[in-house]
C-alpha cells in the first residue's frame, strides 16, 4: 500500500469534504463514520477533527467513544484484569452499541444517540441523556477493534501503528494488551478492510493512502 505524507489538519479537511458528498448506504438520512485504532494512536482526536470540519461545513455531528460503552468490571475481568482475549472480544459492549447507537440511526429510527453507557471508573451507568442527531448528521464512532463487526459504516479509517510503534506508545501497564491487537491484525486484516488508512507512528507526520 502506497502512502502519501499529508497533515492532521489536511487529513481531517478532505475526510470532510468526501463525507459531505456522501449518501448513506443503509437508505436513511444519517451518515455513519469510523475512526479505528488502538489507544496509543489517540483515534478520539482525530475523530473530533473530523467532525469539527464537518461542523464547519454545517452537518450536525455527534461523536462516540467505545470507551463509553464498556461492559461492567464483572464481566470485563471474568478471566482475570489482564487476559488480552477477553480485552479483544469481551471487554467492548458491540450491543449496547448496536442498541443505542446505531439502532437510533436505522432508516426510520429516532435519531435519539446515547453518547456513553457505562463509567468504568466507578463501574456503574453513566445516565448520560440521549443526544438527537437531526437528519443529515453524521455520527462519527471511534476506538479500538470497530472493523470486523458489520457495523453499517459508510465511511471506515483505520490508524495504523506497527507493532514497534504500538509496543512503544502503548503504556507499560497496558502492554497485556498488545496480543489483542496483533489478534485484530491477524483476524481482520484493517489495512486490507479500511477505506482509509493513515500510517501514524510519529504522530508529528502522519501519512495516509488517499480517499476510497
Amino acid at each position: 500500500m502506497r502512502l502519501e505524507p499529508i497533515t492532521w489538519e489536511r487529513l481531517a479537511d478532505a475526510l470532510a469534504e468526501h463525507i459531505d458528498g456522501l449518501t448513506p448506504g443503509d437508505g436513511g438520512p444519517w451518515l455513519k463514520v469510523a475512526v479505528d485504532g488502538p489507544p496509543a494512536a489517540r483515534p478520539g482526536e482525530p475523530a473530533e477533527w473530523v467532525a469539527e470540519a464537518l461542523r464547519l461545513r454545517g452537518r450536525a455531528v455527534i461523536g462516540v467513544g467505545t470507551g463509553g460503552f464498556l461492559r461492567p468490571a464483572s464481566l470485563r475481568y471474568e478471566y482475570g484484569k489482564e487476559d488480552p482475549d477477553t480485552y479483544y472480544s469481551g471487554w467492548f459492549d458491540t450491543g449496547a452499541l448496536w442498541r443505542e447507537v446505531f439502532g437510533p440511526l436505522e432508516p426510520g429510527g429516532s435519531g435519539l444517540v446515547l453518547p456513553d453507557l457505562w463509567d468504568p471508573v466507578g463501574d456503574r451507568a453513566t445516565r448520560t441523556p440521549c443526544t438527537r442527531l437531526p437528519p443529515g448528521g453524521v455520527l462519527v464512532l471511534h476506538g479500538p477493534f470497530l472493523l470486523g463487526q458489520w457495523f453499517p459504516f459508510d465511511l471506515t479509517v483505520h490508524l495504523r501503528l506497527s507493532r514497534g510503534a504500538l509496543a512503544r506508545r502503548t503504556d507499560e501497564s497496558w502492554a497485556w494488551t498488545l496480543p489483542a491487537f496483533e489478534r485484530y491484525v491477524d483476524e481482520v486484516a484493517p489495512e486490507d478492510a479500511a477505506d482509509v488508512v493513515v500510517r501514524a507512528d510519529d504522530p508529528r507526520h502522519p501519512a495516509w493512502s488517499g480517499l476510497p
